[in-house]
């Protein structure tokens, strides 16, 4: 087993959800960290921990951004991270793998699951033994107490329910266990 680290530089976390029933808002976390226990002889045996910070949310759009934040949805100052914590890798295909486990927005923990393609590994120009992942899933944000939204005079809902999430992660094996392989 090896323990690897978040290369935040070349990683992001990334959603998006309906907007006026017609439309998507994209946004990302810029605050983030990742670890990664992968066993490469049985990759089911792996966990994955993530810790987001809410606070870093970015849409491109400072009030919205601010409306996030509040009570109305993170309430950043009170759950300043939301956390996932793996509890079972199936293996799908060559590839290919269902990530299952506990996300945690605002204390409520609800079981997720993410559709993972290893896209790649290897050692990079400075001797670094790197992984590469690309995620997708997606989560109902009202299963998760965020409720905030505002009725359409046309019908609908301002905000959708469904939240589709797009994760691009490159990961760094740490010096220690490098070392200890």
């Amino acid at each position: 087993m090896t323990t690897y680290t978040i290369d935040s530089s070349h990683s992001q976390i990334g959603f998006s959800v309906r907007h006026m029933m017609f439309a998507k808002v994209r946004g990302r976390f810029d605050g983030w960290t990742a670890k990664v226990d992968y066993d490469p002889s049985d990759v089911t045996k792996s966990v994955v921990e993530v810790a987001i910070d809410t606070a870093s949310i970015d849409t491109r759009e400072p009030k919205r951004d601010a409306h996030l934040r509040s009570a109305d949805f993170f309430e950043a100052e009170k759950y300043p991270a939301m956390t996932f914590r793996s509890r079972r890798i199936e293996a799908v295909g060559p590839n290919e793998l269902r990530l299952v486990g506990d996300l945690t927005i605002r204390d409520v923990t609800k079981e997720i699951a993410l559709s993972v393609e290893k896209t790649g590994e290897g050692k990079d120009p400075w001797g670094n033994a790197r992984l590469g992942f690309v995620a997708n899933g997606s989560l109902s944000r009202s299963a998760f107490g965020l409720t905030w939204n505002q009725a359409l005079e046309a019908g609908g809902v301002l905000v959708g329910d469904k939240v589709e999430l797009e994760i691009e992660v490159q990961v760094i094996a740490s010096p220690a266990a490098e070392a200890a392989e």
